[in-house]
């Protein structure tokens, strides 16, 4: 599929694949119809031969140049594929179309430090698991860095010692860096309420205000997680521009984990 990929790769291989398509010819008439000299028709049509898409029919003097359907078919069905995956996954372009667009707004408000604080944000999900497990979950450092990641990232550190005072950190390392977060329990309720404090640490830097409340529902339960920004320095634009997106597709992850799906 490579050798194909490549062989077609080249425009002026692409269009006597497009003449061959037609019908078979010889080299001289591939040459006039491009516009190419003999010599170079000659070595775009033994690179196609060595993919497996020309098939040349020597007729006395003459050669002739046939185009091969088989790998052209591998190769849209191939196509075919990469397509259906990308639609399947649209989801997450889309999510980094409003990363994107999110950062885009707030580069244009973050003119000072503190520029984000008082910001709120409220996420409501139904899990399908009782209050217990989700808290467990929640706490249970384990469990918790089973689902506490954005895509592509990978949990380096992940603590929350539910009782008040206790350390919540979390650490994140992508292709890109490392993101280190740490801070406090406030209120530590099982299996109903919890309260912490979170700061990024770094130069972009901001804390926020953690409240999750946990109420039992016949489907399962009623996660309600409230958010307050607290401390926002200028550089904190791409972490607070992401919190909307991120947070979603953490609980996405987290309600995979809870319904026994790989996430």
């Amino acid at each position: 599929m490579d050798r194909i990929a490549a062989a077609l790769g080249d425009a002026a291989r692409w269009r006597i694949v497009e003449l061959l398509a037609e019908r078979p010819r010889s080299v001289g008439e591939l040459a006039e119809l491009t516009g190419l000299r003999q010599p170079q028709t000659t070595k775009h049509l033994q690179t196609l031969a060595r993919a497996g898409l020309v098939t040349v029919f020597p007729l006395g003097r003459r050669r002739v140049h046939a185009l091969e359907a088989g790998p052209l078919e591998a190769l849209a069905g191939r196509l075919r594929e990469l397509a259906g995956a990308t639609e399947a996954h649209a989801g997450e372009r889309a999510a980094v179309a409003r990363y994107r667009a999110a950062i885009e707004a707030d580069a244009a408000a973050a003119d000072r430090d503190r520029w984000a604080d008082g910001r709120t944000f409220t996420f409501d999900r139904l899990l399908p698991a009782p209050a217990d497990a989700v808290w467990r979950h929640w706490t249970d450092p384990n469990l918790l860095a089973s689902w506490w990641v954005p895509p592509s990232m990978t949990v380096t550190a992940c603590t929350l010692e539910p009782r008040p005072g206790g350390r919540v950190v979390l650490g994140h390392r992508d292709a890109d860096g490392e993101y280190h977060a740490e801070g406090r329990v406030r209120v530590a309720d099982e299996p109903g309420h919890l309260g912490f404090d979170l700061a990024v640490t770094g130069p972009a830097s901001f804390a926020g205000h953690y409240d999750l409340e946990l109420h039992p529902d016949a489907a399962g339960t009623r996660l309600r997680l409230g958010l307050r920004i607290t401390a926002t320095t200028v550089g904190a634009v791409p972490f607070i521009a992401g919190i909307e997106t991120g947070w979603r597709q953490v609980l996405d992850h987290l309600t995979a984990v809870l319904s026994g799906r790989k996430a």
